[in-house]
C-alpha cells in the first residue's frame, strides 16, 4: 500500500511520541492507535499501516535468535542474554533453538544484526577463503 508523504511523516512523528527514553511505551501506543480510529482524521488508513509497521520493524530489532548445536542450560542462557543486553538494551525477548547442523557454538540473531561462532560457519568461511 503506498502512502503519501504527509501520512508517512504523521506516522512517524506520532510513533516518536509513543516512545520513552528510546523504548517503545505500549500504553502510549495504544492510546495513539485507539485516537485515530475513533477520531479518522484525514488519510488516517495509511497513517494506521505506516505505524503499524513501524511498531513490527521496533519488536523484530528487540527479538534475539540463539542457535546452539545442543541444549543450552540456564546459566549459559542468562549469560548470553546478559551480554546481548549490555550492547542492546534491557528489553529483548530472547528465543532459543537447537540446530545440530551447527556442529558447535553459537549463531545469535539480534535484529538484523548476525553473529556466528559455529563451527559450520567457520568451515563455510573458509570454504570461501579457497
Amino acid at each position: 500500500m503506498k502512502i503519501s508523504k504527509v501520512a508517512a511523516n504523521t506516522a512517524r512523528r506520532l510513533f516518536g511520541l509513543c516512545q520513552t527514553g528510546g523504548r517503545l511505551d505500549d500504553a502510549k501506543l495504544r492510546t495513539v492507535f485507539t485516537s485515530l480510529a475513533q477520531t479518522k482524521p484525514r488519510d488516517y488508513r495509511a497513517i494506521l499501516a505506516a505505524l503499524q509497521r513501524l511498531t513490527r520493524l521496533e519488536l523484530e530489532r528487540r527479538k534475539v535468535t540463539v542457535e546452539s548445536a545442543v541444549e543450552l542450560d540456564e546459566a549459559t542462557r542468562q549469560r548470553v542474554l546478559a551480554g546481548l543486553a549490555r550492547q542492546y538494551g534491557a528489553d529483548l525477548v530472547a528465543e532459543y533453538q537447537v540446530n545440530p547442523a551447527l556442529l558447535g557454538g553459537l549463531r545469535i540473531r539480534v535484529g538484523n544484526d548476525v553473529f556466528d561462532g559455529s563451527v559450520q560457519g567457520r568451515l563455510d568461511r573458509l570454504a570461501a577463503a579457497f
